[in-house]
């Protein structure tokens, strides 16, 4: 099951606290103090990992609780600090204090770490206070309660070109063609209830990852069909191709409203590079592009991904388009 949003109750452990001691050894019945300090509280952290894809696992434990650091001890045993816990979450995720509504970060890389609530410090001993007027303190300081957080995890897959197309315009059948990706193909619209991903691998060892984005309707942007729910999936996309069935009442309708979709929702997002893709060209029995207008489409192919029919042509915009993007960045 692909769940992209969670929100989990966070609990930093609590600092241990110092200890009132003094020596008792024998022939010294009147050693100084020597209360150790108390241990830290764990902290909770989130971890980037590369092999999860959904944030399903916080659908199923929404509290998460680090341990509590150990209480001081004599003979200036300071107590032992508790275990942190670590959340590992798909790369694409963003932290948001759901409270406040302040983002604590975000993951992209395998492995990288973000500390999102910070264990409590642990409590000083009487030990610490001893001074040359002072020998005697009974002091000693209480362990501070670690951070508390309610979060919302939120998963932004992270794609070089993401597939944008209405219903039945050929999404998953050509990712399932230029990549080892298997999304569900059927003859009715709204096939696809959640992004695929693809990794499309070329000659000498070239990659690139492609988004298959749920179909898009007029209105999406105000949360229509599946809308809001999964258009922020193609938000860290570098590339935008746009699907059309060849078939299609009107090609340059279609192509205005999925561009007025993504505008609508973001105006950055809608600033990207894109191309035209018109799908199901087999239906046609010839070689055909029609012609529209497009603002500022880098390329326009007709493609068949049943018949494999221009696929190549496809790959090959996508990847000197890409080459350009990262060489530039």
């Amino acid at each position: 099951m692909f769940i992209d949003l969670a929100k989990v109750r966070v609990v930093a452990g609590t600092g241990g606290s110092g200890c009132t001691s003094f020596r008792r050894e024998w022939r010294e019945p009147m050693g100084g103090p020597d209360g150790g300090d108390g241990g830290r509280g764990g902290d909770i952290i989130v971890r980037g990992d590369s092999n999860l894809a959904t944030l399903l696992d916080y659908t199923y434990r929404d509290k998460w609780e680090a341990e509590r650091g150990e209480h001081g001890m004599g003979s200036n045993k300071t107590g032992r600090s508790g275990e942190s816990i670590t959340l590992p979450v798909p790369l694409g995720t963003i932290i948001r204090d759901s409270d406040s509504g302040e983002i604590l970060g975000e993951v992209v890389e395998n492995g990288e770490e973000i500390v999102i609530a910070k264990g409590g410090r642990g409590g000083k001993g009487n030990s610490f206070f001893q001074t040359a007027t002072h020998q005697a303190p009974r002091e000693w300081q209480p362990g501070e309660e670690g951070q508390v957080r309610n979060l919302e995890l939120e998963l932004k897959l992270i794609a070089d070109v993401g597939l944008v197309g209405q219903p039945n315009a050929g999404k998953s059948t050509l990712l399932s063609v230029i990549s080892a990706a298997r999304p569900k193909i059927a003859d009715y619209p709204f096939t696809t209830l959640q992004p695929n991903l693809g990794v499309v691998q070329l000659s000498d060892h070239r990659t690139f990852v492609v988004a298959d984005i749920p179909g898009i309707i007029e209105g999406a942007h105000e949360g229509k069909g599946l809308g809001l729910k999964f258009l922020r999936h193609i938000e860290r996309t570098r590339i935008l191709a746009f699907l059309i069935p060849i078939d299609a009442m009107d090609w340059q309708d279609e192509y205005d409203k999925l561009r007025r979709e993504i505008r609508n929702y973001s105006p950055e997002l809608a600033e990207r590079p894109h191309c035209v893709v018109f799908t199901k060209l087999d239906l046609m029995g010839e070689e055909y592009t029609p012609e529209i207008q497009t603002e500022g489409a880098f390329s326009v192919v007709s493609i068949s991904a049943a018949a494999r029919q221009g696929v190549d042509q496809f790959k090959d915009a996508i990847w000197r388009r890409l080459l350009e993007l990262r060489k530039a960045a």
